[in-house]
């Protein structure tokens, strides 16, 4: 998934995708446990795409924090 697909998404959204993705993290681990032919590229493209997420969620919680405590400063200077 690209980073502009992801930008455009809410946070609950993320959080729901970013959970599908280490489900299916932990399927492929357990594939390749059993013996299942499991390409090994696929653990790092889900281990980028879940890099992926977990950056687009950090990015919107830092900028909820700067509008809040922008928020707090204006209420400040009133």
């Amino acid at each position: 998934m690209k980073f502009e697909d992801l930008r455009s998404k809410a946070a609950a959204d993320l959080k729901g995708e970013l959970l599908k993705l280490r489900k299916e993290q932990f399927s492929l681990r357990m594939q390749a446990v059993t013996g299942q032919g499991v390409k090994p590229s696929d653990f790092g493209k889900v281990k980028k795409s879940i890099a992926r997420v977990k950056t687009v969620l950090r990015q919107q919680e830092i900028v909820a924090e700067k509008s809040a405590a922008e928020k707090i400063a204006v209420g400040a200077k009133k």
